[in-house]
């Protein structure tokens, strides 16, 4: 191979000096806005883009081929869907002939997803709202699927999995695992009517946070506009950041999309101490700080020991035995001296002083609430 000449070498550096430049750019863009690299997280996983979400979709069927465990005579609604389903075929009976031992009348509950299209398949969750014992080995018969606008969007129907078992004897045993009232019928829906979207045709994109914050949506904005190399996102509030479609993307917004959600950004996090009472369960956040304050912290223990004394009468008087009960009380206080909590600049550091107080979690519900009423607590307390 022959060697390369002058204007040949030049491309190659400029497109190297390019790169390196590009590289360089990013990653400034990362720590300035987004913080640490390493504790960056990507846009697709803290925000969403508005419009492009799942659709909830209900509907009233019933599951048929049960093995004795549907609904009992009391589920008139049972017998009356079965009375109806039967004439719709042609078949003329009576409800007071119909037994539903066999038969479960369900609601069947699915999720459209974004962008789905006519003839693709979904799964349905099929949930008994009768009396029935068990929907295993049931088969859920046509069952259209309506969305919130009352449209038809699927149609469900197949074998029912409940991915558990129930049993029962005659002297009343029962033996159960997981809910066999409930089950999933995979893939038993086909989608009969597509949810329209001008995605396409879209000349500017929303984001949406999933925990609105100021500062994350600031980081978010110059995220992409790095990326893009120029203003095309703002943040319109604390939750929403509106990126116009560059020219270079008009209709292609899917590599926009894929572009925007693949960016690095480090979510701020509000400073908040969450307190389960009922678990005894104290969780802080990275950025608790508590100020410099001297801590006192007792425990008051008090034991009862309950006994009982029998007392015997004397040979041939007319008294009788008695049953007498003595109460021994016991109150310990314990001597807790005064800690200097100094003012912590990281999270470890409040830990340890914490710590160094010896107290058990329930204790440090109690000192947190003191510290929050001292204005000591440089946080968010939240009791849940």
């Amino acid at each position: 191979m022959g060697r390369m000449n002058t204007a040949q070498k030049n491309n190659t550096l400029s497109f190297r000096t390019r790169a390196a430049f590009f590289l360089l750019g990013t990653l400034a863009a990362m720590w300035v806005w987004g913080g640490d690299p390493g504790l960056a997280a990507r846009i697709k996983d803290i925000a969403q883009f508005k419009g492009v979400r799942q659709n909830q979709l209900v509907g009233y069927g019933l599951v048929v081929g049960l093995d004795g465990t549907g609904d009992s005579d009391k589920a008139k609604f049972t017998i009356q869907s079965m009375a109806s389903l039967l004439e719709k075929m042609g078949v003329t009976v009576q409800p007071g002939d119909i037994k539903v031992d066999n038969v479960a009348a369900v609601m069947v509950t699915a999720e459209l997803p974004p962008f789905a299209r006519a003839g693709s398949r979904i799964d349905v969750l099929v949930s008994s709202i009768g009396d029935a014992a068990n929907l295993q080995g049931g088969t859920l018969l046509f069952t259209p699927l309506k969305a919130a606008d009352g449209n038809v969007y699927a149609v469900a129907q197949g074998a029912v999995s409940t991915g558990g078992f129930g049993a029962g004897g005659a002297s009343g045993s029962k033996v159960q695992k997981n809910f066999p009232t409930v089950g999933r019928v995979v893939g038993g829906a086909f989608v009969e009517k597509e949810v329209s979207s001008d995605f396409m045709q879209r000349k500017f994109l929303t984001l949406t946070l999933h925990r609105p914050d100021f500062t994350t949506a600031s980081r978010v904005a110059q995220a992409i506009n790095d990326a893009l190399f120029g203003p095309v996102a703002l943040t319109a509030d604390a939750g929403t950041i509106q990126v116009e479609v560059p020219d270079r993307y008009v209709g292609n917004p899917v590599g926009l999309v894929t572009l925007i959600e693949g960016l690095g950004v480090t979510p701020d996090q509000v400073s908040k101490v969450i307190i389960n009472e009922r678990t005894g369960t104290v969780i802080m956040g990275e950025n608790v700080r508590i100020a410099t304050i001297a801590i006192a912290h007792g425990n008051l223990s008090i034991q009862i020991k309950e006994t009982q004394e029998v007392s015997q009468p004397l040979p041939f008087s007319e008294g009788e035995t008695t049953v007498t009960a003595e109460s021994d009380l016991r109150i310990q206080e314990g001597n807790a001296p005064l800690f200097l909590v100094e003012s912590g600049v990281s999270i470890g550091e409040v830990v340890r002083a914490l710590n160094a107080l010896g107290v058990s979690p329930r204790d440090l519900i109690a000192i947190f609430q003191a510290l929050k009423a001292a204005g000591a607590l440089q946080a968010e307390l939240e009791i849940m």
